[in-house]
């Protein structure tokens, strides 16, 4: 076996229904309904959600109780192939509708439904084959290392579902608590989901936090320490980066801003100095971090390639089911293929030289990824700072090969779509891969899975852009497109020579330094990178587990039921929150004598409780995983 100590919750010798008909359908139709909300979703906002968990509730749902089919692994392969329309979805926004822009501005012309899927395709399918000789080294080696919250909620959810009972119910009463109070903050809009303060007495900083139920069962997943690291980087952009910006540079004018610090700073306050100068730090900072990681497990990388050469010829004879995979001679073979025909086809504005640029650099951040969403979850993982960071090099190799102008934007942002999409991929794929390690799924199935999944995804999110770009265009108040807008500056900012590199080589030294201190890396340049209000959140569920963790315990069993049974909670939370979201970005679509539901449900202009009453329901919301933390307890002693 590939980790005697560790037993799945379906043994090895164990066959059960898995990749089967039914289970690949409803998958295929969960990866469509997921990518289209989520793309919407992400547009308005910047963000998407996870899918993996609402696809593991809905397939329980339709398979147990509507079917009455009874396999943990066929629900395991439903939600593998539904989550890989969200992830693919994630890479697709934050960077294709620049090309949309573009067009509008006559740069380049507008692209077709077909070469948008064919870029999606192609980056999905790379980041499944990329991600393939990585998953003895960051699945089963360092299990126990590497938590993958939603991996790992996932898991328990499924087991839940499987048990009944206790945990069934702690799973789903977090689920039904998350999806009511995400209603009422995003749905009602009755309290919002983020508050913030700005310090005036301190001119630059401000402390807020996302009050969500998701991002605090993020936390309790995640655990104190990795918690702390990101709530740090958040600390040091927020309270030092920001407030020396507005103290030093009040005259100072750097692209991409139009003004100068000063007049951002009354125009957009804080949140103005993060977005337009303290990003392009934690963007230097997460690259340096991701080439640091990269060198340190290059070892471990090269091991595994090793060790997965010299077995390919010997078959699956004698291996058990759950260590097989996929040919990686295939994968490899299938890899160089996809970027020979991205550097060829003419429909992807690019060439030869930003094919090999996909090749090595996808591969980079398809290890960075895999690694990162083990420990942050990937409903946090930075994939938009990853594609700045290959934004930043594609355009500079390209300029210097005299690729300049508007067709050098086009095949800088076209390399860019494939590399975050190849990012988005490989950590999705890792989280799907980590259930499938704790319920004893078959990995060579589950890739399969994640292609099948690519490729329905990838034909329907062309149409999905070009629907959206026909209905309001990207840029626009109502599809801001923030990710991609943001992408667009990046390349016409390096293009044009006047990039801000001052700040992202702070970014590369804050990040040296902390290497230098001994501390981990990429968590604080996430911290960095990302909203304090976002680390903040999660930093309260990694509060919530070291309390729990160091109460006092009648035996260590009392203290892993304890444990056991707020991870079964939490991972309810995300699972409600993340179903609730999808249902609220339908709602935003739908429309009613020419008025979005959404705008109908929102009582915010009747009733509005503002940041205490936000601060009041999130503090209720923590209570909330105390109470259930003691019932299993309760539950365990009876």
């Amino acid at each position: 076996m590939e980790d005697n100590k560790f037993q799945p919750y379906i043994p090895a010798d164990k066959v059960m229904p898995e990749f089967t008909v039914f289970s690949v359908v409803l998958g295929i139709i969960l990866a469509v309904v997921f990518g289209a909300a989520n793309a919407y979703l992400g547009l308005r906002v910047g963000l998407t959600v996870s899918a993996s968990i609402p696809a593991a509730v809905i397939s329980m749902g339709v398979i147990r109780f509507i079917f009455k089919r009874d396999s943990i692994l066929e629900n395991n392969m439903v939600q593998t192939i539904g989550s890989a329309g969200e992830s693919l979805a994630a890479g697709v926004i934050f960077t294709m509708p620049a090309l949309f822009m573009w067009a509008q501005e006559g740069v380049c012309n507008m692209p077709s439904l077909i070469d948008l899927s064919l870029i999606a395709l192609c980056g999905g399918l790379l980041g499944v084959f990329m991600m393939l000789p990585l998953r003895k080294a960051l699945i089963v080696k360092e299990h126990g290392v590497l938590g993958y919250p939603e991996g790992t909620a996932c898991a328990e959810v499924l087991m839940a579902g499987e048990e009944g009972g206790a945990k069934a119910s702690t799973v789903f009463a977090g689920l039904g608590i998350a999806a009511a109070y995400k209603f009422i903050a995003d749905g009602l809009m009755i309290f919002p989901s983020e508050i913030n303060w700005d310090i005036d007495a301190y001119k630059g900083s401000a402390f807020g936090v996302d009050v969500l139920p998701a991002l605090a069962g993020v936390g309790y997943i995640c655990g104190a320490r990795v918690s702390s690291y990101m709530f740090a980087g958040g600390v040091l952009a927020w309270f030092v980066f920001m407030p020396l910006v507005a103290l030093f540079g009040s005259d100072l004018v750097i692209y991409p801003a139009d003004v100068s610090v000063s007049e951002l700073f009354a125009q957009a306050g804080p949140s103005g100095l993060w977005s337009k100068f303290i990003r392009y730090i934690g963007a230097g900072a997460l690259a340096t971090g991701g080439i640091l990681s990269l060198v340190k497990n290059l070892p471990m990388m090269v091991s595994t390639f090793r060790v997965a050469f010299k077995d390919y010829g010997k078959g699956s004879a004698g291996t058990l089911r759950t260590e097989q995979d996929m040919s990686l001679k295939a994968a490899v073979i299938a890899a160089v293929v996809v970027c020979l025909f991205i550097g060829f086809y003419p429909g992807i504005p690019t060439n030869l030289m930003g094919a090999l640029i996909i090749l090595i650099f996808g591969f980079f951040f398809a290890t960075v990824s895999s690694r990162m969403v083990g420990m942050i979850g990937s409903s946090n993982n930075p994939v938009s700072g990853m594609a700045i960071a290959t934004l930043l090099i594609a355009t500079i190799l390209l300029k210097a090969t005299g690729n300049v102008g508007g067709v050098g934007m086009v095949a800088a942002i076209s390399c860019g779509s494939v590399i975050c999409i190849i990012a988005a991929m490989a950590g999705d794929m890792s989280q799907d891969l980590k259930t499938g390690f704790l319920v004893g799924a078959t990995p060579k199935k589950q890739q399969y899975g994640e292609i099948i999944g690519s490729i329905a995804a990838a034909i329907a999110i062309g149409a999905i852009l070009t629907l959206l770009n026909n209905a309001w265009g990207f840029g626009s108040d109502k599809l801001p497109a923030p990710q991609a807008t943001m992408m667009k500056m990046v390349v016409e900012g390096v293009m044009g020579g006047n990039l801000p590199w001052a700040m992202i080589f702070v970014g590369v030294f804050t990040a040296l330094f902390f290497e230098v201190l001994g501390l981990p890396v990429l968590p604080i340049a996430i911290g960095i990178y990302l909203p304090i209000h976002l680390s903040a959140g999660i930093m309260v569920g990694g509060v919530v587990r070291w309390i729990v963790e160091k109460r006092k315990y009648a035996n260590e069993e009392a203290k892993t039921n304890a444990v056991q049974s707020g991870i079964l909670y939490t991972s309810g939370m995300i699972a409600g929150e993340g179903i609730m979201g999808i249902l609220l970005a339908v709602l935003a679509v739908i429309k009613v004598n020419g008025t979005p539901v959404g705008n109908i449900i929102d009582l915010s202009s009747h009733i509005n409780l503002g940041n205490i009453g936000g601060a009041v329901a999130f503090a209720l919301l923590v209570v909330t995983m105390f109470l259930f933390v003691k019932r299993g307890n309760r539950a365990a002693k009876e």
